[in-house]
């Protein structure tokens, strides 16, 4: 398994690590991440765009998956997403838990939460399914 740092240098150059994502935990069939809110994450109406939270969950989900992959697995991409919203934020700090709901050897389902962290208030609710990738047989 590897550590938060392991991931957040993975990230960094890119979409997880442009919006200031970062890992805080990575356990068995969970891993934790953070969100600062801030002005390039907004939405025009002055609050926090969903696409920002959908980012957030979708990361943890996403590094979750890249965590448990089966032996012999190349990697995963997402099939499906869903997300509730249950409110929003214009400040502080997003905290999200993601947690393995199934880790199979051809798909995985992940359940994530997103909070606000100064308030506890549930932001977020996200669901994704992941289709496990293997390299194609040479021949």
């Amino acid at each position: 398994m590897r550590s938060p740092d392991d991931f957040n240098r993975f990230g960094n150059d890119f979409f997880p690590g442009h919006l200031g994502i970062v890992i805080t935990r990575v356990a068995e069939r969970e891993v934790c991440a953070e969100l600062p809110v801030r002005q390039p994450l907004m939405a025009p109406n002055g609050y926090l765009h969903a696409g920002s939270v959908v980012t957030l969950a979708d990361t943890a989900a996403g590094y979750g998956c890249v965590a448990t992959l089966p032996d012999g697995a190349s990697g995963f991409t997402t099939i499906e997403l869903k997300s509730n919203f249950l409110g929003t934020a214009r400040d502080g700090t997003l905290a999200c838990t993601a947690t393995a709901v199934h880790a199979g050897r051809t798909t995985q389902v992940w359940d994530a939460t997103v909070v606000h962290k100064e308030s506890g208030r549930t932001i977020a609710l996200f669901r994704c399914t992941q289709m496990v990738l293997y390299p194609k047989p040479v021949g």
